[in-house]
């Protein structure tokens, strides 16, 4: 229940929705608080559409991003490789007649897939329920790696950490390659090195050099989940530091 409300929360605060939420309240204050109603629709509807814009959104993400490319050099001595789940996924897909990856958790897997190439390490996924199983069957599928381990009750990070570790230790394996989206990478990497393994982290999806064009100022879509993504793991990592530093973690 507690991770439900946490998600609920997440989605109120984190934008689109906590930029709207302050503008309706700004529109509910225009006539009691006019000032106060103006401060609120300037900045809920300017943050919104400044977090929508290519050159706002990239400058967030780079922010989040802790961890330079894999050098593959360092993959030395794992044991194993972790894609963690995130991303969306669809429990059926008719083309392909079973679950499927979204294009955010297909982005980890084919990396995964691309490391697991390179280095012959057997790969570990984790996620909930169905994720997990469209990580496998996608995984197997559309790249011809099959997962040697399937973790499908981790329903955020720390349970990633945790169930991961308990069955990779099970078997002797204390040094991994991480997978995951490199604005996620700091918060993950934190999480199993607590759980209790050596990791090597393995980022996807990092902010490329680029031209600056005027479209880097208009807003799109892409650029708002950019966004949203960076800000969550922005303040995440804050959060996860107190809970661990004050014991409240789950157990």
């Amino acid at each position: 229940m507690l991770l439900r409300f946490k998600t609920l929360l997440k989605g109120l605060i984190l934008p689109p929705a906590g930029p709207i939420l302050l503008a309706f309240l700004g529109v509910f204050l225009i006539k009691r608080r006019p000032l106060l109603a103006r401060i609120c629709l300037i900045v809920g509807l300017g943050s919104l559409w400044l977090l929508s814009t290519p050159v706002v959104s990239d400058a967030l993400s780079r922010l989040a991003e802790h961890y330079p490319p894999l050098d593959l050099r360092s993959t030395a001595g794992a044991q194993a490789i972790v894609i963690l789940g995130g991303g969306g996924q669809r429990a059926f897909a008719p083309e392909y007649g079973g679950p499927a990856a979204n294009p955010v958790l297909l982005e980890r897997l084919s990396y995964g897939a691309y490391v697991a190439g390179k280095t012959g390490l057997p790969v570990l996924v984790t996620g909930f329920h169905v994720e997990a199983d469209a990580m496998r069957d996608t995984l197997r599928r559309n790249f011809g790696v099959d997962a040697r381990w399937v973790d499908d009750r981790a329903y955020d990070t720390f349970e990633n950490a945790r169930n991961s570790v308990r069955l990779l230790q099970a078997e002797g394996i204390h040094r991994i390659v991480l997978v995951t989206h490199a604005t996620h990478m700091r918060r993950s990497v934190q999480e199993f090195i607590d759980a209790g393994v050596e990791v090597v982290p393995a980022s996807v999806g990092m902010v490329a050099p680029h031209d600056v064009k005027i479209s880097y100022f208009l807003p799109n879509p892409d650029a708002l989940l950019r966004a949203n993504t960076a800000i969550n793991e922005l303040l995440g990592e804050p959060v996860r530091a107190f809970l661990a530093a004050s014991h409240l973690r789950r157990h």
